[in-house]
């Protein structure tokens, strides 16, 4: 916990710090289209991004999750997309619910400290982050200690709060609650507590779409309690427990049901991402090598480097850690795939934070003392650079 409780301090403080010492340029220009989002006036009109409250933890998604949990999804303060054929819909829409209306839980008891509605939202914000990251780095402790060992469990929990996109696990956003939740469930399946198991699958399910993927690892939990596929055991018990593997796709399809016509269309004509969408994705790749190659824009190849490197990280991470913890790895590769099928590719290094081959790939090699303190330096000086970028409302992931 005293690991968990520093951490919090330094991501919390150190933007206050930065702060005083210096001043970014504007605009960013790591996309095509962030100069005309990271101009010096460009949050003017975003009320939920320009609250002085702990204002270093809140930018761009964070504008739709604190309006969700303050107001609602149809809060007129949020601009609306023209659907063809004449709907308007509220960019919330484009917004999981599980994350806002845990904050909105969390922040009824915060109001008795007198804060305006929308710096309670972003200290409820916070908090469920925070505590979902606990939680998180408990799991993934449980999972790697059985290879690992004590020590080899905490080090991957410690390359998890200083991956260089961890700092999102402090901020308004999904990752901290996701982890808690959809690690949660790989924990518990792979103890075969099926139950608890598929009830943190569905929760992190209306947290994030990946996780309707834990129903791999809760299917590949059954079966091996019940003897795998060439040993299978039928009995009425082993069905009715096989029923919790559906849990996750029954709980996707209830979201799907309330919100999720809305939330395609406001992510398809307004955020240019839809389900498997390779016409996006290959055009997307395709246009983010030539920069690479390039070079003629330093700041979107450095992106697009970094981009590359979170994906091919995790794919081999995954690939490494298939035989003893296949839940875990076919998890990660499967919700990979399909999270950076969306469209063109973007937010990939925050994407692959939530895939804890990662932290258990890395903790084997930091047994190496000398992987260990590079890996450690390396990842923190990314750390610093992507938590002081997003912490002035330039563009991360």
């Amino acid at each position: 916990m005293f690991t968990w409780l520093v951490w919090a301090v330094i991501v919390i403080g150190f933007p206050v710090l930065l702060d005083t010492r210096l001043e970014l340029k504007r605009p960013d220009r790591a996309l095509s289209w962030t100069p005309n989002e990271t101009a010096r006036n460009s949050q003017n009109g975003k009320i939920y991004l320009l609250d002085p409250f702990m204002n270093r933890q809140v930018s761009w998604d964070s504008e739709f999750y604190l309006s969700i949990a303050t107001v609602g999804y149809d809060d007129p303060a949020i601009s609306v997309v023209d659907i063809p054929g004449g709907e308007r819909l509220s960019k919330n829409y484009a917004f999981f619910p599980m994350y806002p209306y845990t904050i909105r839980i969390v922040r009824f008891p915060l109001q008795i400290f007198g804060l305006t509605p929308i710096a309670t939202s972003t200290l409820a914000g916070v908090l469920v982050s925070l505590v979902g990251a606990f939680f998180g780095m408990l799991a993934l402790f449980d999972l790697a200690r059985a290879e690992l060992e004590e020590s080899g469990a905490y080090r991957a929990v410690f390359y998890l709060l200083i991956f260089p996109t961890g700092f999102f696990l402090a901020q308004v956003y999904t990752e901290g609650l996701f982890i808690a939740l959809a690690f949660g469930s790989l924990a518990l399946a792979r103890r075969k507590q099926l139950f608890w198991a598929a009830l943190l699958a569905a929760f992190a399910t209306w947290t994030r779409a990946l996780g309707a993927v834990l129903i791999i690892p809760l299917a590949l939990a059954w079966l091996d309690e019940t003897g795998g596929w060439r040993n299978f055991r039928f009995s009425t018990q082993a069905l009715l427990r096989g029923l919790l593997v559906l849990v996750p796709v029954l709980a996707y399809a209830v979201w799907y049901i309330t919100l999720g016509v809305q939330h395609s269309l406001v992510e398809d004509h307004w955020f240019g991402r839809s389900f498997l969408d390779m016409e996006r994705f290959s055009a997307g790749v395709q246009f983010a090598v030539e920069q690479i190659m390039d070079g003629g824009n330093p700041q979107m190849r450095a992106y697009y480097l970094l981009e590359f490197f979170g994906v091919g990280l995790a794919i081999v991470a995954c690939l490494a850690t298939l035989r003893r913890y296949p839940g875990v790895a076919l998890f990660g590769l499967l919700g990979l795939a399909i999270t950076i099928t969306t469209g063109a590719p973007q937010s990939l290094i925050r994407y692959v934070l939530v895939v804890p081959s990662i932290y258990i790939f890395l903790s084997r090699l930091g047994r190496n003392t000398a992987f260990d303190r590079g890996w450690t330096v390396f990842s923190i000086l990314l750390l610093g650079m992507q938590l002081m970028l997003f912490s002035v409302d330039m563009w991360v992931a």
